[in-house]
């Protein structure tokens, strides 16, 4: 039994940004195609603020923002949005000037650059060039020379986020072979359900520990409501004042959020027997995929709103009034609409989010083994209750998985928001800076 689990230990692989079917015939109609940021920020800086906040009570979190924040210099080129445009048969390769094949990561290359791309970006290769990095490359070179051959990927507009893992594309493919098997089986002739077995007695205590520190955690934040900034009542969008009375209503409530986040991972069985930095370094990437777990759980389908502390209630236009752009409201509400259509109990929702927490393949994680052995109990009694709530649903487990691969690429995408807001010169409070790596 543990072994049909073993998938899920690397379950969302490397991060996913806008192209993350690109290994299979569907990469044109990518769920989320975002232009993303040639890098985003290394996990590897300053700590201070996230792990004080291992430490802080909720009632110790400050609202007041930090100092401006500087424009990023230089941006990516960008490819113009919609399918790739139709071959004509004579293109050539970007980056050896061989004949192309198609898209791939983003660039015209052939499948000679391509596969040399994606096993350079998956082992991680660190190439030497005998010409100091100037050699001039094309069909003959591209053999000579693996550095400057991977330089020239990059500079073409390769994008190493579009490259899926071993473990993603198995994922996939799995789903798929699911999808298969259930058609099949539609077909045939019903068969009785058989009974399946209750919840083991440790799995099902589990289960009602989670769910009671997640109300625990909810509690406090409603609290803490009367604290968060008003929503202004003037409708004036010229009105600087009140642009940024919306701003700061959105981060405080963010700021609660972070801090609910904090308090649950940390009565989590195991996460404290992790390091420090094995901790920090797994909030710094999870953080904002549960917040918008969190958000998927208060929309509410009839009005198209997302519903926040009870009280506050948000749609689209909202969120763009506290100056959030639409290229990630949109993603948010669709994810969220997604999410509302599976039907997930309070339960799965726990569940879900313990097993993201726990995601070893996160940047800078040094205890790989120990992350591992700590999720592995959440994902097999999120298999065993899905089984027995859903007993004729087969594919409701992967389909709960896949909704984790579509949070790393809203992850992206909200990358991509922080950016443009310190091109609006918006001042993050210093939790959510410490936690974006928003760097002065």
């Amino acid at each position: 039994k543990k072994k049909n689990y073993k998938f899920i230990n690397k379950n969302v692989g490397h991060v996913l940004y806008l192209c993350m079917f690109e290994e299979g015939p569907s990469a044109a109609t990518a769920e989320v195609k975002q232009e993303t940021l040639s890098q985003t920020a290394s996990f590897g800086t300053s700590h201070n603020e996230l792990n004080d906040t291992l430490l802080m009570e909720p009632s110790d979190i400050k609202m007041y923002p930090t100092e401006d924040t500087p424009a990023r210099e230089g941006q990516p080129v960008k490819r113009k949005k919609g399918p790739a445009p139709k071959m004509l048969g004579n293109e050539v390769c970007s980056v050896c000037g061989d004949k192309a094949s198609g898209f791939h990561y983003n660039v015209l290359s052939c499948e000679g650059c391509k596969g040399f791309f994606r096993r350079s970006v998956i082992k991680g290769a660190q190439y030497t060039c005998k010409n100091s990095g100037r050699c001039e490359m094309d069909m003959y070179m591209r053999r000579k020379c693996q550095q400057c051959r991977l330089r020239k990927c990059r500079e073409a507009g390769m994008l190493e986020q579009c490259v899926l893992s071993e473990e993603q594309i198995r994922l996939k493919k799995m789903k798929k072979q699911e999808e298969e098997t259930a058609r099949t089986s539609a077909v045939a002739a019903p068969s009785p359900v058989p009974e399946m077995p209750p919840l083991a007695p440790e799995q099902q205590e589990m289960i009602e520990k989670l769910v009671a520190m997640q109300k625990q955690c909810n509690k406090r934040s409603f609290l803490d409501r009367p604290k968060v900034t008003p929503w202004p009542l003037s409708q004036d969008p010229l009105n600087r004042e009140v642009r940024q009375q919306r701003f700061a209503h959105f981060t405080e409530l963010a700021i609660m959020s972070v801090q609910e986040i904090v308090d649950f991972a940390k009565q989590l069985p195991g996460f404290l027997e992790l390091t420090r930095e094995d901790q920090i370094a797994l909030l710094k990437t999870s953080t904002i995929e549960i917040m918008l777990l969190e958000t998927s759980r208060r929309y509410n389908p009839a009005i198209e709103s997302i519903t926040f502390l009870k009280d506050f209630s948000y749609n689209k236009e909202d969120f763009a009034k506290a100056g959030l752009q639409l290229e990630f409201i949109n993603p948010i509400f669709e994810f969220s609409k997604g999410m509302n259509d599976l039907h997930l109990d309070e339960a799965e929702y726990a569940l879900l989010i313990a097993i993201n927490i726990f995601s070893a393949d996160r940047p800078n994680v040094q205890d790989h083994e120990l992350v591992e052995r700590l999720q592995q109990p959440y994902v097999g009694a999120l298999h065993s209750y899905i089984r027995i709530k859903r007993p004729n649903d087969h594919l409701m487990f992967p389909r709960m998985l896949m909704k984790l691969v579509s949070l790393r690429t809203l992850s992206s995408v909200h990358s991509e928001q922080v950016f443009a807001l310190r091109l609006q010169d918006k001042k993050l409070p210093p939790l959510l800076s410490e936690i974006w790596d928003v760097h002065e």
